[in-house]
């Protein structure tokens, strides 16, 4: 696997193996939902209760996570444990599946519990990974903002629109 290559299958199965408690957010989430855009990245928001962020810190060891930098491209090591964790609200890690960032607190919620209230549990690789609503990463990415988002906000409310619409299903 080529650096920054996404092992999704690799990336889920220590997640799930250790059983640690998160949403699927982000672009990878949006794609689950249909978006046409590529991601190079996951991006994920734990629950923040000390023995799960325990269990994560374990997954990442064994991801070999490594902070992520424009000046260092294999990354920096760091104190990869629960309380180190805890004390920032976003990591952006590399890792040997592949880039991996986690939001406690994403742009526009209140973070796990806000999301797990409207994620649903997806079959992907081998686990079930609990994927946020479409509303969800739509709500967030207008909260960031960044040029990346507004240029896959029109096609992710459209899709957002559309799934409403079956939802809903004929009047």
């Amino acid at each position: 696997m080529s650096a920054g290559e996404l092992d999704l299958r690799r990336l889920f199965a220590v997640l799930h193996a250790h059983r640690v408690v998160y949403v699927l957010i982000g672009g990878l989430a949006a794609v689950v939902h249909g978006s046409p855009f590529p991601t190079e990245d996951a991006d994920i928001t734990p629950d923040s209760d000390r023995h799960n962020l325990d269990r994560l810190a374990s997954a990442l060891r064994e991801l070999n996570a490594r902070v992520r930098t424009d000046g260092a491209p294999a990354g920096l090591p760091f104190a990869c444990d629960a309380v180190s964790l805890a004390a920032a609200q976003m990591w952006n890690l590399t890792t040997d599946a592949g880039d991996l960032d986690i939001a406690f607190r994403p742009a526009g919620t209140q973070g796990y519990d806000d999301l797990h209230r409207g994620a649903t549990g997806v079959e992907l690789y081998g686990v079930t990974v609990e994927v946020a609503a479409l509303s969800d990463v739509v709500r967030s990415k207008q909260a960031a903002n960044r040029p990346k988002d507004q240029r896959v906000l029109p096609v992710l409310r459209e899709l957002l629109t559309n799934k409403d619409f079956r939802d809903k299903g004929p009047a």
